[in-house]
């Protein structure tokens, strides 16, 4: 046969899949950074909050081995125990972990800036709001109720530890188009502000927005944002879009309230039957 049917989608964007802390709440995403240096401290072994940050997006018990992995802190661990770190240690961590992350979860449930805002233009155009996140289901309890009670609830929100794996694999955001019902895959936008969640994103068939300055990228909080001196915080923006393209992002913006630009150009990019 010389020729061969293809479908194309020509349609509109359905839906958006928001992240949590530093995309629609916690500027600079500290909630778990925190915990997770603290976790460490307890066992005698001091992580830079760089460190803590690194793996961040992924499943908290990941989270934590991923950190047990790098060199330098494994290092240390050695110094300290004798050894290198186990998996032993990594879910005594993650036992840790839980409870103080519960405690301190409220304390950075501010919504950020221009969130609800965005959330009510999404709604505008006729757009589903899913979301995914590394936090677990109990720890998501907390903070969706802390969430509602600012005025953000999403349509549909899927933990890690409700799909087989959490990022970069595509699960939660598969899931997300199941409680949504709606597809095609193409006609979602996966927003965030890590490198797995623009990971998770493209191994879902999705398009991908990169969130730089509000969330992990950064790392900063509004203030610190605010009484930065200009040059460095134009250096340390200039390497978060950077590590987000390179990583696949369709799109890098600052924050949340940036994103309606980029879904302006995606419906126009679809409308040619373009593909993520």
């Amino acid at each position: 046969m010389d020729f061969v049917f293809r479908r194309s989608y020509h349609g509109p964007l359905k839906a958006v899949l928001l992240d949590w802390a530093g995309t629609t709440l916690d500027y600079g995403c500290f909630a778990p950074a925190v915990v997770f240096m603290e976790v460490y401290k307890r066992k005698g072994v001091e992580i830079s909050i760089e460190e803590a940050r690194a793996p961040m997006g992924a499943h908290k018990r990941v989270h934590i081995g991923l950190i047990s992995k790098n060199e330098s802190v494994a290092r240390r661990w050695e110094a300290v125990h004798g050894r290198r770190p186990n998996e032993g240690d990594v879910e005594e961590m993650f036992r840790d972990f839980i409870p103080l992350q519960l405690e301190c979860l409220g304390d950075y449930a501010e919504l950020i800036p221009g969130t609800l805002e965005a959330v009510a233009e999404f709604r505008r155009r006729g757009l589903k709001i899913g979301s995914t996140t590394g936090y677990t289901e109990e720890m998501m309890s907390v903070l969706m109720a802390e969430a509602k009670r600012r005025g953000y609830s999403p349509d549909a929100t899927v933990c890690a530890t409700q799909v087989p794996a959490g990022r970069p694999h595509p699960y939660m955001c598969l899931q997300n188009a199941i409680l949504l019902q709606t597809y095609p895959l193409e006609a979602f936008v996966k927003i965030g502000d890590t490198l797995p969640d623009i990971e998770e994103g493209l191994n879902a068939g999705m398009w991908t927005i990169g969130l730089a300055k509000t969330g992990n990228e950064l790392g900063m909080t509004e203030e610190q944002v605010a009484s930065a001196d200009p040059e460095i915080l134009d250096a340390k923006l200039a390497r978060a879009y950077q590590r987000m393209s390179q990583s696949g992002a369709h799109y890098v913006v600052d924050g949340i309230s940036d994103v309606m630009p980029a879904l302006d150009d995606i419906n126009r990019r679809l409308m040619r039957g373009e593909r993520p």
